[in-house]
Parts: C-alpha cells; structure tokens; sequence
C-alpha cells in the first residue's frame, strides 16, 4: 500500500453570511432608584428613549468654563417606577419567543459596580428577573409538548443526540438506581430564597408552538473569573481560595500559594459555534427545575464585600438555555430517528462583572487582580464592538480580538450573525460614580451603531402539518368506541344466545306440496308447542333465577346499606380528622414559613460569615506579609547598624592615625625649627669668633650677573651634629661620571628658558639628545633617558647647575613616566672669595670620606616624579611627591 504524501492542511473556506438583513444591537437603559433622596442626581430621563447625564458640583464647568450636559438615546429607557415585569415585555420575551422557534439570542447587563445589573438579570424575592421569567415563559410554551426525558440527549461536541423510548426508559431508571442525586422534580420544596420570584398571574406563553415537535431543554451555568472559565454545575467544584491537600494531610506547595480549580476550554464544534468543552448540562421539565439549577450554581459564584456593594460579582456569570427541537414521524407518534432533523437554539443569559475603581472600592491583594482582571475583559469588549463598528462604517476589514478575552471569544458567534444581541445597561444616578456612568454611556451609544446579520429561520421538515393533533384525535375515538360497545364482552353474549338458539328442537320441514297435506301442519304445530312449552320451561327457570338473584341482590343491598351506614360513620369520623388535619397544615404551613425564614437568615448570616472569614484570611495573609517586610527591615536595619558602626569604628581609627602622624610631623617641624635657630645661633657664634681673628681677608667683589635666590636660601638650613669648614671645591660623586650621558641612549635634554649661560668650561653636554624647553609626550616616547638642567644661587652666592637625572618609563595607562635616579652638582667658585667656615649641611661628613652634604643628605630624603598622562592634549603633568625623612631628635 502507497501512502500518499502529506500535504498542506486546506484552509477552512470562510463562512458566508446566510443573510444579507441586518439589525442593531439592542441597548436598553435602566436607571436605579437613589439610595438616599437627600444624595445628588446626575441623571435625568428626558423621554422614553433619551436621558441627559448633569455634571456634578465638582465637574460641572469644562474648559472653556461652561455648564455641560450630555444627552444619550437608547432603544428605551427604564425609569425608576419601571417593574420587572414590564423590562421582561420590552427586552425577554422576543428573544424567548425566537429561542422557541429556533434561533439563538443574548443578553447581557453592562454598567458599574452597584448599578443593580444582578437584581435586573436575577431579580429578589417577591420580583423575579428576566432570567426566571424567560425560564417560565419558555415551559409555559413548550410544556405540553415536551419529549421523555433522556429521549434527546447531549453529546460531548455541542451536539443532539436521538434515543428510542426504550434505551430512553433503560437510562432513567439506570440514572434512578445509581447512587447520584435524582434530577429535582417541580413538585420538590423551592429555597426559600427563589420560591415566590415566578407568580403564576404573570405567565407568558408564546403563540404559534410547533406541536408536530417535541423538545427538550438543557441548562448550563458557568463563570469566567479572572479569565478563567468554570462550571458552577460540578458537584465536586474546588475553591479557588483554599489549597489542595494530598493523601499525608500535607499541602502540595506552600501555604500562600492557591491553587485554582480547573478551567475549561473553549472549543469550535462541526458548525463553527464556539462552546465551553466538558461543561455539564442539565436536562430540566420545569421553570422550578431550571431554576433551582440555576440557584444551586448561583451560590457558587464568586462575591466579596467591597466600599460601594455589600455582595459584588467578581466574574460573570453565563446562564446558556439550550433547546432541542425534535419532529415527530409521519403518524405523529413517536419522534424521528435522525438526529440531523433535529434543531438546536439557546439563549445566553449573562450577567457582567462591574467595572470598578480601586480608589473608590478602597480593594486590596486578591480584590486589586480580580477588579484589574475584570476591567481588562471589558476593556476587550469594548475594543471589539468599537472594530466592528469601524469594520461596518468604514468598510475596513480589521481583525477583531474576540481571543483576546474568554468573553468576546464565547459570544464571537453572535456579532457574526448567530442571533439577535441585546444589552441593558443598568445606571446609577449617584453623582459619585459619574466619571464611570459617563464612559458606561459612551460605550452604549456605540454598541448601538454596530448592526448583527440578520438570523434565518430552520427548515421545514416535510412532513405533513398537524401529525399530532390526528393522532391524538385517533386515539381517543377508538377509546370512545369501545367504551360504547362495551369493549369485549359483546362477543360473549352473542356466543350464548347462539348456543341458547341451537339447545330448542329444530323445526321440520315446513314446504307444502299439497294443497290437501295434513300432516306437514300439525306436525309442525307440534314443533312449535314443544318449543313454547321449552321456552316456558327456560322463562319459569330464569323467573326463578331472577328471583334469586333478585334476594341476592337484596341482601347485598341490605349489606351495602349496612355498609353504607358504616362508611357514612366513617366519613363523619374521617371529615373531623381532616379537620384536625387542615389544622395541623395549617400549622405546619405556618412552622415551615418560619423555619424558611429563619434558613434564610442562616444562610445570609453564613454569606456573611464567609465573606468576613475571607477578610480575615485575607488581611491575615496581608498581615503575615507585612510582619515579615518588618523583619526583613529590621534586618536590614541591624545591618546596617553594624556597617555603620564598623565603618565609624575604621574612620575613627584612621582618624587617630592621621591626627598622630600630624603631631609627629608639627613636632617634627618644631625640633626643625630648634635645630635651625641654634645652628644660626653657631654661625654666629663663629662669625663673631672669626672678626676677633686678625689677618681677615677681604670680602669677594660683588658678582655683575643677577643672581637668583634659591630654594635653599628661602628655606632655612636643616640643623646638622657639628658645624664644619666651607670646602673650596665642591665636591662630585665620584660613582655616577658624566661619561655615562655619553653612552647610546638617547636622551631628553630638558633646560627651561630661565637658564643662564655661564660661559665655563665645565659645560653639560649630551650627545645624541633632543633638547626641549618643557618636556612633550613625543618627546618622552622617543627617548629612554631624561635629563632636566636646573641652576641656583648657591648660599655663597656662586650660581650652581644642577643634572637631574632620570629613566624614561611606559605606564599601565599608555603614558610616559619618568624615575629619577641621580643628581649631578656643578659649581664656580672664585679664588678670591676666603673660606668661612660651611655649615655642618654643607660640609664634609663627620668621617671626613669627601661625600657631599646637604645635597647629598636632600637626594636621600626626597623623590622627584614626573608623569605623562596618557591621551591629555595638554602639555606634560607634573606631579612631585616628597617624603619628609624623619630624624632622631
């Protein structure tokens, strides 16, 4: 076997509209009554269609400082005084009497939290809503021609199945004998709650039935919370609030993780309708029935108490009515076996979420997601019907996101021509929910502008009309027959008087041949006195057996009339009982009305109870969280503390070692300044000891050429062990030659422009160098050696130059970096000037080796640096570190 290639999955051709006719969404407007009459009013109904929205004390001037007012018109307005019975007339009943005869219908109530969308859908006590009216309405129609249950039954793919009579009577009492709960019957006891919303005076009933059908209703109730779908049907339905638990009696994740119900799914079924897979559907016979499934669900449905309603919806609620249309065969007995006949409409009854702020219902933790959750699916709503309008007034062909919600994705049907929409949009009148009634009101005044196809009406099955009515006429001529004719007893009567004629003796042969015949005659005048005598014989004997019976009769009637006394006496006896009975219904009428009404309060006391054990358990949780934020800051806090008092304890250390170093140095710069005064102290000392001396020479003449002060004259002379002699020659080190700058490096001569040209012969010079005024990063990278030619007035007043020299280094940064390493001291000294004696700085060492002194001692104290920042286009920087040596006091 070849199996062919797979292809390419063919695109579903797109659905044509069946009818080019359409019609406008249906919004209707019904306005709540105040709560409290001395609160203000913000709307006003003008007509029967219109009303004008009056801008509050705190709105009431727009930007151009005029008074606004709005006016919106609707299909109708419903006033405060309006009943329920009249919105059912206006809005229902049209969509119940299109469900009878085959097409589909929805209907939602749309407005802000509190605008009274749940009494209009559901009603109260005493007045029933549209959704119990249209379920009496529907039964009232239908109900003589209703099939036996389980003959139509659902399948799992939005489908209608067929059963004969006798499967339908295996399944019902398999259903019977099983362990599940029996379907409720209309003669069961009503919750207190619902059983006086359906009166019987106000029964509606649809003309024009079909009685060649039979039908079958089929409910469904469901909610979509936090855009998840769930069916409020199941009997074994999870709470979204409470943790599963496994067998060892722990949770399966952490307390303060919930875990919700299952969600359905939404699935398209053979005729491209969209519905909510494995949802239970109830087969009900009666408005009580359906109604009481519905009440069973509705106690299900998520509510929580917030600022502006005690019981706030937070999902919405889908109440789907179902009804299956079944013809019956050609003799109108029993219904067709082809469940393609068959004809499938339901009506969606939804009940919307209020659309709320979370500044006004003051909603926190789990209300602030259900209450974002809730305006985002009508936010979804409204984006639709607003694409669909500009789809069909601007002849655009955008996309609509029915998927975007679980709302929109449901009833995507019904905008694309499944059925008629209606919407009532409930109002309060409270000039505090203003701002959202005037956004309520846009979005109506522009569902209204969106038009829905037209839907078709169900084929004709061909049979011939009024199959039903001759079959039951049929039937109950033939009973009407046989009870004329007795039914079967007729024949047993003719068969005894046959047998009665045949016991007589027959009659001889009665023909005359003979005029002069005389025996024929008597002989049959014999026959016929034997019979008259036979016949007398069977009259005495039924005379007597009369008579018999006749005494019989008697004496049964006379017992009869005994027992008729006794009878009599018995009733007598059973009307006083039946009054002691009247009187105990009486007062158990009277007991169970009471206990209605105390189960009534219970269950609105244990409402209450459950929604402050939500409360509790919420703010619990939102206490806990709060406990361990505290602790977590505190924490935090000890940290904190503990940073803060180790980093006070580093700076406060720091502190004391610098404040030390500080003392050091100022005691080191008082011992300095000691030193210096005494030694100034000696050298004058020692000059005065010299002008004592005879034999002083004359003092050296007065230099032509400028001299400079230098660093060395400004500071004063650091104080030295012992003054020593003024050398003639200075001295040079013999370890570092000037024969070293003659080597192959290449050098950097750096001589600043100050320098003055001395004209000796003890001139630097550096071959192959490059000779700068100030020192360039070119200059310093292509060169290894840096020399810097320094001159000062020495403290004899002779000018010495001074070759500082250094290592040219790369740094880590890509700059240049330059080390000195050695010093060289050039010095003229005139013969004439006489020796005095030099400072124990200047002079030679006290082991008398010939070392330079305070240069020498300078070079060991003190380090130079010079660094090139890398990528400056500035000139070379500078940065010159020196390091006080201490000394030993």
């Amino acid at each position: 076997m070849i199996r062919q290639a797979k292809g390419r999955t063919p695109r579903r051709p797109p659905k044509k509209p069946s009818n080019t006719q359409k019609d406008p969404v249906g919004v209707y407007c019904r306005v709540r009554p105040l709560g409290a009459e001395d609160k203000e009013c913000c709307i006003e109904v003008i007509s029967s269609s219109t009303i004008q929205l009056h801008a509050p004390e705190g709105f009431k001037t727009n930007r151009n400082g005029e008074y606004k007012e709005t006016q919106y018109s609707f299909k109708k307005v419903f006033g405060v005084s309006i009943s329920q019975m009249e919105l059912f007339e206006h809005v229902a009943k049209p969509l119940v009497n299109d469900l009878i005869h085959g097409k589909n219908g929805l209907l939602f109530t749309y407005g802000v939290t509190g605008s009274g969308k749940t009494f209009t859908m559901t009603g109260s006590p005493g007045q029933g809503g549209l959704l119990p009216r249209s379920l009496d309405m529907l039964f009232n129609s239908i109900g003589p021609y209703q099939a036996k249950r389980y003959v139509l039954k659902t399948d799992d793919k939005n489908g209608i199945e067929v059963q004969n009579e006798v499967d339908a009577l295996l399944e019902r009492q398999k259903r019977e004998n099983m362990s599940f709960p029996k379907p409720s019957s209309s003669r069961q006891k009503l919750d207190p709650e619902i059983a006086d919303m359906i009166k019987s005076e106000e029964a509606y009933k649809t003309e024009g039935v079909d009685e060649d059908s039979s039908y079958s209703v089929f409910v469904s109730y469901i909610e979509i919370y936090n855009n998840y779908i769930y069916d409020l049907l199941e009997e074994n339905q999870e709470d979204a609030i409470k943790p599963k638990w496994n067998g060892g009696g722990t949770p399966v994740r952490q307390n303060t993780e919930f875990i919700p119900p299952q969600s359905k799914l939404l699935r398209e079924d053979q005729n491209h309708n969209m519905y909510v897979s494995g949802c239970m559907e109830v087969e009900v016979k009666s408005a009580e029935e359906a109604f009481q499934v519905f009440w069973r669900g509705q106690k299900k449905r998520k509510v929580a108490n917030t600022r502006l309603n005690r019981e706030s919806s937070r999902s919405h609620s889908v109440l789907i009515v179902k009804l299956a249309q079944a013809p019956l065969d050609a003799d109108g007995d029993t219904i067709l076996q082809d469940k393609n006949q068959v004809t499938v409409s339901q009506l969606c009854l939804v009940d919307l979420a209020g659309s709320e702020r979370t500044g006004r219902t003051g909603a926190e933790g789990t209300r602030i997601r259900e209450a974002g959750n809730i305006n985002q699916s009508l936010l979804n709503l409204r984006t639709c019907i607003e694409i669909l309008r500009e789809n069909q007034m601007c002849g655009t062909n955008r996309m609509v996101p029915y998927r975007d919600s679980k709302v929109t994705h449901l009833f995507k049907n019904y905008f694309d021509g499944e059925g008629k929409v209606k919407m009532v949009v409930c109002v309060n009148p409270e000039a505090d929910d203003y701002e959202e009634t005037l956004l309520v009101m846009r979005f109506a005044e522009m569902t209204q502008e969106v038009e829905v196809a037209r839907p078709v009406d169900r084929p004709i099955c061909g049979f011939t009309p009024g199959r039903r009515h001759r079959n039951q006429a049929f039937k109950e001529e033939l009973s009407r027959k046989l009870d004329e004719r007795g039914g079967p007893i007729d024949r047993d009567v003719h068969r005894v008087i046959n047998h009665l004629v045949h016991s007589l003796p027959p009659l001889p042969s009665c023909e005359l041949t003979d005029p002069h015949d005389d025996i024929t005659l008597p002989r049959l005048i014999e026959a016929l006195q034997n019979r008259h005598r036979i016949r007398q014989l069977m009259i005495d004997e039924y005379n007597n057996a009369a008579n018999r019976m006749k005494s019989m009769l008697q004496e049964v009637d006379s017992i009869r009339i005994s027992k008729d006394d006794l009878i009599h006496e018995q009733n007598g006896k059973l009307v006083d009982k039946d009054k002691i009975i009247q009187n105990n219904k009486a007062e158990i009428e009277r007991l169970e009305k009471k206990t209605r009404m105390q189960d009534h309060k219970i269950d609105i006391l244990q409402k209450t109870t459950k929604i402050y054990e939500d409360d509790k358990r919420s703010m619990k949780y939102e206490l806990e969280t709060r406990d361990q934020r505290l602790q977590r800051e505190q924490t935090d806090k000890r940290r904190m503390e503990q940073r803060m008092h180790g980093v006070v304890t580093d700076t406060q250390y720091k502190w004391e070692k610098e404040c030390d170093r500080r003392v050091n140095a100022m005691q080191l710069e008082m011992q300095n300044k000691l030193w210096v005064k005494d030694e100034k102290l000696k050298q004058l000392k020692a000059i005065v000891t010299e002008s004592k001396t005879p034999g002083r020479p004359d003092p050296p003449p007065r230099q032509t050429q400028p001299q400079r002060p230098s660093r060395e004259d400004r500071l004063p002379a650091k104080r030295s062990a012992s003054p020593s002699p003024v050398p003639t020659v200075t001295p040079v080190r013999p370890l570092h030659r000037r024969s070293r700058s003659a080597g192959g490096e290449k050098w950097v001569d750096h001589k600043p422009l100050s320098s003055l040209d001395l004209g000796t012969v003890l001139q630097p010079v550096i071959p192959n160098a490059i000779q700068v005024s100030t020192p360039s990063e070119k200059a310093l990278s292509k060169c290894d050696r840096y020399v810097l030619t320094h001159q000062e007035v020495a403290s004899d007043g002779e000018i010495q130059t001074k070759l500082i020299k250094g290592e040219v280094m790369k740094t880590r940064g890509g700059g240049q970096a330059v080390q000195f390493t050695d010093i060289e001291t050039l010095k003229q000294e005139l013969t004439t000037v006489p020796r005095r004696k030099r400072k124990s700085s200047e002079g030679a060492s006290a082991n008398g080796d010939g070392t330079d002194g305070a240069w020498t001692d300078v070079e060991t104290r003190c380090s130079v640096a010079l660094e090139m920042r890398a990528g400056s286009n500035m000139g070379p920087g500078f940065e010159h570190h020196g390091i006080t040596k201490r000394r030993k006091p």
